[in-house]
């Protein structure tokens, strides 16, 4: 689903893919961080994505209100998303809002050490939505012309990781499948070479949407 201004002239609205492009949640499509970038003349395009809030020139950022973040903290959300957030080389936590609700100072004083010293994830400080779609702006303009990848940069353990992460890209398969796939077939190359009779047992009714991807 992708968002722009209803309000711009048609040749404007022709020429989006010219436009910065930011990849965000479709989870934050209420956030008025979105309506500020729209605002501001971006190409905003929502998509679910598994990591991080917003991706921008293959750099991840997730996005709290100091009142998530309190929430986040206590049931340690907020740790699993930071884990999550290190599979991108480029990365950062925007803490957005006032500080001054935290009920222990503490408690944000020892986060913020834990997220840059244990995450080694950088923390940008903004005061409301609009300056947090300013940043998300500005690090678009960096570099306006890089293609936006939708998969993060992983280190694998092993080929069968690897294997796993490929076949999970295709629409409808996730890991159990993936992995059933590999103990059938062993390697990409004979998985992509079976014919419909051998792929069905598996992939049941997403047999022929897979075949006409690979064909």
């Amino acid at each position: 689903m992708t968002f722009f201004n209803i309000f711009s002239n048609k040749k404007e609205n022709k020429n989006s893919e010219e436009k910065i492009k930011i990849i965000a949640d479709n989870r934050e499509k209420n956030s008025l961080v979105i309506s500020e970038l729209i605002k501001n003349n971006a190409y905003v395009e929502l998509k679910q994505l598994e990591i991080a809030d917003y991706i921008v020139n293959d750099t991840a950022i997730e996005r709290k209100t100091f009142s998530d973040l309190q929430s986040s903290i206590i049931n340690k959300r907020i740790f699993t998303q930071l884990n999550n957030l290190k599979q991108y080389k480029q990365r950062f936590l925007i803490l957005e809002g006032d500080s001054d609700i935290f009920i222990h100072e503490n408690a944000i004083r020892g986060f913020i050490l834990s997220c840059s010293l244990d995450y080694q994830t950088p923390i940008i400080f903004t005061k409301d939505e609009s300056d947090t779609a300013l940043y998300l702006i500005t690090l678009a303009k960096r570099n306006p012309n890089k293609e936006i990848s939708l998969r993060q940069s992983i280190t694998f353990k092993s080929k069968q990781e690897q294997l796993q992460y490929i076949l999970e890209g295709f629409p409808n398969i996730g890991p159990v499948t993936a992995k059933a796939l590999i103990k059938q077939f062993k390697s990409l190359k004979t998985i992509l070479n079976a014919s419909e009779e051998q792929l069905t047992p598996i992939l049941k009714s997403k047999t022929k949407n897979f075949l006409d991807l690979i064909n």
